[in-house]
């Protein structure tokens, strides 16, 4: 890795510099998140042993019952972890939940669907409106998970020297987009499906009964996708542009194949295919739940607790299944019927690496929560909490700050939340704040700081990116201009979620109002 370029009288940024390498060497001494959380697991069998020995307890307010710690080092706590080590996995509620929408996304991927859709987004755009544009196709770009790096970011350089402006102002938008605003989409993503489920899970500690949908966070996260766009642009343009004038291209640098953002007629013609189809589908799912009498509606009619919330993911995976199919078929990527199981058994592939962790953090998580020991914390968070009489909007802030921290580190974020909503969830519920709000600040603080850690595998990507136009950059060129968009964007992502507390504005569909 080349050395960092500095930027003359930026104090402060090589102050930061200096802690973001040393925030490197720390993450780099971290195991694989899959040895973490066995470790974790270890710890815990100590940990509890030695509170279990002590007596240590706690009365639930939600219930008035007596928690005590109980000791993964003894009988009972060998036969749980052997006895249900298979059922901790299986009935772990990501995991079923991630598997459905992926089979769909994985058609809609393989066929072409989404890299086309991108392309879709930056091409033929004037040179007024590339900016907004990029950003928001990032965030679009999160249903595609973290195969939206490798298709955006040297897409962005593309689009934006397509109307004559710098390509490294054009990746820089791409990759902060992606990263920083990884939480945030106007549709519903994978990522949905996997906090969803892990906020469920924690949610039962208090509530066994308590769900969370994949669409909890849909309004906040569709209204989000639009404001981070905006202030990417404003950043971008009132900032960045100028820092990028000082950053010429390289005379040598190589050239790129600007007709590569022109779709093809078979690529239109797919994509009309797929609208065609969403359209149809979309049709077919609301005429299918207006009769009051519908399976697909809740007890008494109802929409919030019914199948079609509570089995979103069915629905999703059907979605992304129909218009992947649709557009393949039109665009010739999809030849016969045979290819439409061999697209999704690509995406379980793909899978692979989320579907081994997911079996580490669900024992751990099952441990966790039968030791007790996180209810407990829970339990007296919450009332040294109310003692102190903090408020609600300390509680948010002190949450965000912890989370951002830990996210410059640990950079998974299914790993970072299945390791702290444990713990932030059920004591935010004994404060009567929902889990979907812990939910949707964890979105804030899991994302922003992606953009500058030096931990994230994909900035050094975004980096390797910039040197195709710039071979001295180093991590100072690109830290200078993702610092002020992910600080803004925290700023601003914040100030959104306020709002929608203040006003009492639901996060999404049958997401309950404090």
């Amino acid at each position: 890795m080349s050395t960092p370029e500095t930027v003359p009288g930026s104090r402060s940024l090589n102050v930061l510099l200096r802690v973001l390498g040393g925030i490197e060497r720390l993450g780099n001494r971290l195991p694989h998140p899959f040895w973490l959380f066995v470790l974790l697991s270890a710890v815990l069998a100590l940990l509890s042993w030695g509170l279990a020995a002590a007596g240590v307890s706690a009365v639930n307010p939600a219930t008035g019952k007596t928690v005590a710690v109980k000791s993964l080092v003894s009988g009972d706590g060998v036969r749980m972890m052997v006895g249900d080590a298979i059922e901790n996995y299986t009935s772990f509620p990501p995991l079923g939940t991630i598997l459905v929408v992926m089979l769909g996304v994985a058609v809609a991927e393989r066929s072409g669907l989404l890299a086309a859709v991108l392309r879709s987004g930056v091409a033929k755009v004037s040179p007024r409106w590339v900016t907004f544009a990029l950003a928001f196709t990032g965030m679009v770009a999160h249903v595609a998970s973290d195969a939206a790096y490798v298709v955006l970011i040297p897409l962005g350089a593309l689009a934006f020297r397509a109307v004559g402006r710098s390509p490294i102002l054009g990746i820089v938008v791409a990759f902060v987009s992606i990263s920083a605003g990884y939480d945030a989409s106007p549709l519903v993503t994978p990522t949905d499906a996997i906090l969803s489920g892990l906020t469920t899970a924690a949610a039962h500690t208090i509530d066994p009964a308590y769900l969370v949908t994949p669409l909890a966070n849909y309004f906040f996260s569709l209204a989000s996708s639009l404001v981070l766009a905006g202030t990417i642009t404003l950043v971008t343009e009132r900032v960045l542009a100028r820092r990028v004038e000082s950053m010429p291209v390289d005379p040598d640098a190589e050239e790129d194949d600007l007709g590569s953002l022109t779709l093809s007629a078979e690529e239109r013609r797919g994509l009309r295919a797929a609208l065609v189809t969403l359209v149809v589908f979309a049709a077919a799912l609301t005429a299918a739940v207006l009769p009051a009498g519908s399976p697909l509606r809740g007890e008494g009619g109802g929409i919030v607790q019914s199948p079609l919330l509570t089995s979103i993911a069915i629905f999703l995976g059907l979605a992304f299944l129909a218009v992947g199919w649709a557009y393949g078929k039109a665009a010739g990527t999809v030849t016969g019927s045979g290819d439409i199981p061999a697209f999704m058994a690509h995406g379980l592939r793909e899978m692979a690496p989320i579907l081994v962790l997911f079996f580490a953090i669900s024992q751990f998580l099952a441990y966790f929560k039968w030791t007790g020991i996180g209810e407990i914390v829970a339990i007296d968070g919450a009332g040294l909490l109310k003692s102190a009489g903090v408020s609600g909007p300390v509680v948010f802030l002190g949450i965000l700050l912890v989370v951002t921290v830990i996210n410059l580190v640990v950079t998974s974020g299914s790993a970072q939340w299945a390791l702290v909503g444990p713990v932030f969830v059920p004591m935010l519920m004994l404060l009567h704040i929902p889990p979907e709000h812990t939910q949707a600040l964890y979105r804030i603080a899991d994302s922003c700081t992606n953009a500058i850690t030096p931990m994230s595998p994909y900035f050094v990507m975004a980096l390797g990116f910039l040197q195709r136009y710039r071979r001295s950059a180093g991590i100072g060129t690109l830290a200078s201009m993702t610092i002020p968009l992910a600080l803004a964007l925290l700023v601003v992502w914040t100030l959104l979620f306020f709002a929608f507390w203040g006003l009492g504005i639901p996060l999404g569909p049958g997401a309950p109002v404090p």
